[in-house]
């Protein structure tokens, strides 16, 4: 409960939106103890597991992005190898790649099939070496099949730990979930948002993560959350500056979405092209959804700020935001 609309979103970001300071410890805790474990299987006899690049492995995801709100349910890892002679060439059209193993060692060979190393393969072999650090519960190959996700006993979270090699061109390959590799680069995600919430006094991130639970639970459909990340950070880079209160820039974003929906979210790494795949039918929907919220959101400031009536504005609050939303008082 809050008499103040500025003290209620600061009640609901900490209690309801925000990862608790507990729990990411624990899971950056966490996160470098199997990193340890990881790196250590390359040396179990038998397992033939291939070499790493410790110093090449990456953080990366909303959890390292500090995008991620409760509750706290994966985390991200890229697990990164040598390439132990091995080579890659690119196919003439899209963006698959094809590494090939006629002069890598052993442990890439086992996995590969002609002299072609198969993703699926390593993930696999990933997945299968997984059984051989204790304290986990299973291991489980991730639905698009580009990583592993291991899922722990005592936590509330899982890991999803993707198989990588670094390239000269100072890229990364992954499994594309079909046996073959596509580039990738997290650490260009890494800085964009870094970048932006730096530019706007750090009212970013918390901005983008208040936003995320609309979009979880009142929109009308729900953005994939790398794609509604992207759109937020364009509406933020789209103004010469955040206002200083996340109310007036909920309500910008609002009216920003309602429009700015049915065009094309670029991947800012240049590598998935257009990351919005909405039909026209489900933007016009997210359209009306956020034209709405737009409106709520311009009674509640209005309420606030001419009508001097703040629980009035809390409640259209509430009724942009659902019930987890504190009430007056």
């Amino acid at each position: 409960m809050a008499k103040l609309v500025n003290t209620s979103f600061s009640e609901f970001n900490s209690d309801t939106v925000n990862l608790s300071s507990e729990r990411s410890n624990k899971a950056k805790s966490s996160r470098t103890w199997l990193f340890s474990q990881l790196n250590g299987l390359q040396d179990k006899e038998d397992l033939n597991f291939p070499y790493k690049y410790e110093s090449k492995h990456i953080n990366y995801g909303s959890f390292q992005r500090k995008t991620k709100i409760r509750e706290l349910d994966d985390v991200d890892l890229m697990f990164c190898f040598i390439a132990d002679g091995a080579t890659y060439s690119k196919s003439s059209f899209g963006n698959v790649y094809t590494i090939h193993t006629s002069d890598a060692g052993q442990r890439l060979k086992n996995l590969s099939d002609l002299d072609i190393l198969n993703s699926r393969r390593l993930v696999n072999k990933v997945k299968l070496s997984l059984t051989q650090i204790e304290q986990y519960k299973s291991a489980d190959l991730h639905s698009k099949g580009e990583a592993a996700t291991l899922d722990l006993v005592s936590y509330e979270w899982v890991f999803d730990i993707v198989p990588s090699f670094y390239t000269d061109t100072d890229l990364y390959l992954i499994p594309d979930g079909n046996g073959a590799w596509k580039p990738t680069d997290p650490r260009i995600d890494q800085k964009r948002v870094t970048d932006t919430n730096q530019s706007n006094n750090g009212r970013t991130l918390q901005l983008i993560r208040t936003l995320k639970h609309w979009n979880r639970r009142n929109s009308t459909h729900t953005i994939p959350s790398y794609l509604f990340e992207n759109i937020v950070i364009n509406f933020v880079n789209s103004k010469s500056e955040l206002n200083q209160w996340i109310d007036f820039n909920i309500k910008e974003f609002f009216n920003y979405l309602s429009s700015a929906i049915f065009n094309s979210v670029d991947d800012p790494k240049g590598f998935q092209g257009d990351l919005n795949t909405f039909t026209f039918s489900e933007k016009t929907a997210i359209s009306i959804k956020a034209d709405w919220a737009y409106q709520k959101a311009k009674e509640a400031v209005y309420a606030e700020i001419s009508e001097k009536d703040q629980q009035k504005s809390i409640s259209k609050w509430r009724e942009v935001f659902g019930p987890d939303f504190p009430t007056y008082g």
